[in-house]
């Protein structure tokens, strides 16, 4: 049959009937909220009640009296009248995507603990780990490797020295991604008096480390005197010159070294990988110096391997931290 007019709101109205286990009692709970008991139609045995103050029963929201206790050998069940009459509301899971218009769903509509409420990401985000942003009112995806900040230069990795013979940087780490390196050394305690820094290189991950380096190096005291400047050949790069670092209350060691295209992707053929490295630490007999290098390994082999020790004994402490910086 065709309407004149607007279509009734009866159309999301959904029949339910509730069934129940009666015992000898007048108060009953409803599956569905009501306004008042005209919403129902209550049967005992079988018989239709009659609704209304004074009369079988009353209802209001969940709430269901009897005007008498029922029995245990009743039988009785209701029949919810078009329960959403009172809501005009749809039935619960209807509605799909196809019933919402375009941009029927307002920020107004979203509750303001729309992220809040969300699982937090424990740690940084992966560089296909997506954000939504407005593109000039329009949303759109971005991965996370699009707006990372950092600069130039990428955290790779941060070792803590504790009783150490050394800190290695594997082919893990050392990759066709980056083009050069940095390490820091920081807080570094010799386990020997009388300890030097030095780097050696490996062109096969570890496995072996070359033993033939040319440096040129220039060191400085805080008494003002030249530690020392000289250059030489050596089976490792001695990263604060020649002079010991104490291993006394107070006296430590840090430095920054750079390494220069390990792996060789700057087309260069034949060329060698070159190192720098500024260094400041108390040695056995000034304050405080400060030593510049600057080094290379004797063949033109990819290094993939990069070590920092002393040349006697562990390193007791400290942080030793890996950087790259990408190639584009």
């Amino acid at each position: 049959m065709a309407y004149i007019g607007n279509q009734p709101t009866e159309a999301f109205t959904t029949f339910a009937t509730q069934e129940f286990s009666t015992s000898a009692t007048s108060s009953y709970t409803l599956n569905h909220a009501v306004t008042n008991e005209n919403e129902i139609a209550l049967f005992i045995n079988n018989v239709r009640q009659q609704p209304g103050s004074g009369k079988a029963y009353t209802a209001t929201g969940t709430a269901l009296t009897l005007s008498a206790n029922t029995a245990s050998t009743d039988t009785m069940y209701a029949v919810f009248l078009g329960r959403a009459l009172q809501t005009v509301n749809p039935a619960d899971a209807s509605v799909g995507t196809s019933q919402l218009a375009a941009t029927s769903v307002t920020g107004a509509k979203l509750n303001t603990d729309v992220i809040s409420a969300q699982t937090a990401l424990a740690s940084a985000p992966a560089d296909t780990d997506e954000f939504l942003v407005s593109d000039a009112g329009t949303i759109k995806r971005i991965d996370y490797s699009l707006i990372k900040g950092g600069g130039q230069w990428e955290h790779l990795l941060t070792s803590t020295a504790s009783s150490s013979a050394s800190i290695a940087f594997s082919s893990t780490y050392i990759t066709t991604t980056y083009l050069d390196y940095q390490i820091v050394c920081s807080g570094i305690k010799a386990a020997n008096d009388g300890a030097t820094g030095e780097i050696r290189m490996s062109t096969d991950n570890g496995s072996s480390y070359l033993d033939a380096y040319r440096a040129a190096r220039y060191a400085f005291g805080s008494d003002g005197n030249t530690v020392n400047s000289e250059s030489n050949s050596a089976g490792a790069i001695y990263i604060q010159g020649l002079s010991a670092t104490g291993h006394s209350t107070g006296e430590g060691f840090a430095s920054v070294i750079n390494i220069f295209d390990p792996l060789k992707q700057s087309g260069t053929t034949g060329s060698r990988t070159i190192l720098t490295a500024q260094t400041g630490y108390h040695d056995q007999n000034r304050d405080i110096t400060i030593a510049n290098v600057a080094a290379s390994n004797k063949v033109d082999t990819a290094v993939n391997n990069i070590k920092f020790s002393f040349d006697t004994g562990n390193i007791a402490s400290g942080k030793v931290s890996l950087y790259g910086r990408k190639v584009s």
